[in-house]
Order: C-alpha cells, then structure tokens, then sequence
C-alpha cells in the first residue's frame, strides 16, 4: 500500500464520535483505502489486532511490563477471537460498517472505532481512537504513549488488506 493511501489528521471529534465516548479530550483518525468490498468492521478490526508485526507485539509486551507495578490494565494479546472481543479489547458495539472496542480504567477511558465505508474504488478503513483522561497519572500515559500510538496504528490498519 503507498503512503498516500493514507490520510493521516488529528480531529476534534464529532457529534456522533462524542457519543462514544462522552468527556473525550483526545481523539485522532487513520484511514487506508482497501479493495475488498466485503470486508466488514470486524473483520477489519480482526486484521488489525490479530495480525500485529513483531516489533508492536514487542512494545506491547514492554509496555504491560512497564505498567503492571502501577496498576494499569495490561491486556493480553491473544490469537483466539471471542464473541466479545478484538484481541485484548472487549467489543462495545459491532455493526457491519463500525465495531467499537475499548475500556473504562481509572487512569483513563478508551475506545478504537474501526469503520468501513464506501464501495471499491473508494472503500475505505478508519481506525480513530478517543481517550478522556482522569487525572495526571492518565494525562502521563497518553503523553508518554502518544509517539508510539502515531507509529502503531498506522502499522496496524496496514495489515487490513490483504
């Protein structure tokens, strides 16, 4: 996939995003082109956290090292799909054009929306996360996280086509 299949922005999040995630202070969006026009959200949701490169499983595995003394839910990746969930995040809501993941934590509270829109020539994949901090310790995380998370969700949604 060229890098200008990608349409990379930080937004404000809209009337319909807030809804998801009431009070949420951070939101971005990542978008692919794809030419597969029965791909459904959890499909394409499956793709993105069931097919993690190396290098992010790695972080990943770093980070719940990194996180556990201080109490942070630290989810485990898992190859095995259940009804309710993507991976480590449990699924709030699914339709065939959106699946909504994520949790309520102390630190903070999060959702990944996966989105599938159009038709081929123009369908196209959305990965956008929100997060509402709840105090410092969340406000730390999302700033300590936050160079990683601009690298990792691109690399994730580049596994969506096939």
């Amino acid at each position: 996939m060229s890098a200008q299949a990608f349409h990379v922005h930080d937004f404000e999040p809209d009337t319909g995003m807030k809804g998801l995630l009431p009070g949420a202070q951070f939101g971005d969006s990542f978008r692919i082109a794809v030419s597969d026009d029965a791909l459904d959200a959890r499909q394409a949701a499956e793709r993105m956290f069931l097919r993690l490169p190396r290098w992010i499983d790695g972080l990943m595995k770093l980070r719940n090292l990194v996180v556990a003394p201080l109490g942070l839910k630290t989810p485990t990746h898992t190859k095995t799909i259940v009804a309710d969930s993507i991976g480590p995040f449990p699924v709030i809501s699914a339709t065939p054009q959106r699946l909504v993941a994520g949790f309520n934590d102390g630190h903070l509270d999060f959702r990944v929306v996966v989105d599938v829109t159009g038709r081929v020539p123009n369908r196209e994949v959305t990965a956008t996360t929100l997060v509402m901090t709840h105090n410092l310790l969340g406000r730390v995380y999302l700033a300590t996280i936050m160079p990683f998370h601009r690298i990792i969700v691109p690399a994730m949604l580049r596994q969506v086509p096939d």
